[in-house]
């Protein structure tokens, strides 16, 4: 049950959010180039508008701190979608991948496995063994611990195991990972 004053700041937030959700939606367009997520992004600075009403009530231009909230959460957003980006391209190199004779079944069936484990336990796995990064350039690549490398690698290539069947998972594997990237061979470490 809400008592006068949360009453008049309900109605007087949900003036501002039927004067200003389009305009803020406009700007968070803009400023991302992107229209569905402009909506949330301006749904998502109106909801937390919403949480700190009474300090933006008394703020002498709350549009204009409603602007920064959205200018804020654009950036936050623009930076996610690069570090996706840059994540994204450790997979897909432009460089032409020719093999003679490749395993397709192989590499097929290792693919398919590959997208059935969750996104951080195949980035490991990619990482370490197609890439052949160690577990120091890994952790950097994806903003993790060497221990979460460690941890994620073994679990996901334990995953693969099991997927692809227990006799010679890991050789499988490494040599699709190998054939993916045009070396000869796997890895021991």
């Amino acid at each position: 049950m809400g008592t006068v004053v949360d009453d008049a700041a309900s109605v007087e937030f949900h003036a501002f959010f039927e004067r200003h959700y389009a305009e803020l939606s406009r700007l968070a367009h803009l400023l991302t180039g992107e229209a569905d997520t402009a909506d949330d992004l301006a749904a998502d600075a109106l909801l937390a508008l919403w949480h700190r009403w009474d300090r933006v009530r008394a703020a002498d231009h709350p549009v204009a701190y409603a602007r920064g909230v959205v200018a804020n959460l654009a950036r936050t957003r623009i930076r996610s979608a690069v570090r996706e980006r840059r994540r994204i391209s450790l997979f897909w190199s432009q460089r032409e991948e020719k093999t003679e004779n490749p395993d397709v079944a192989g590499v097929v069936d290792v693919q398919s496995a590959l997208r059935r484990l969750p996104f951080r336990k195949r980035a490991c796995v990619v990482l370490r063994h197609a890439f052949d990064l160690s577990e120091k350039d890994t952790a950097l690549s994806l903003g993790v611990s060497v221990g979460t490398v460690k941890s994620q690698t073994s679990k996901g290539m334990a995953e693969l195991q099991k997927l692809l069947g227990a006799q010679g998972a890991p050789q499988k594997v490494h040599a699709v990972m190998a054939v993916r990237t045009g070396e000869a061979g796997g890895r021991d470490r």
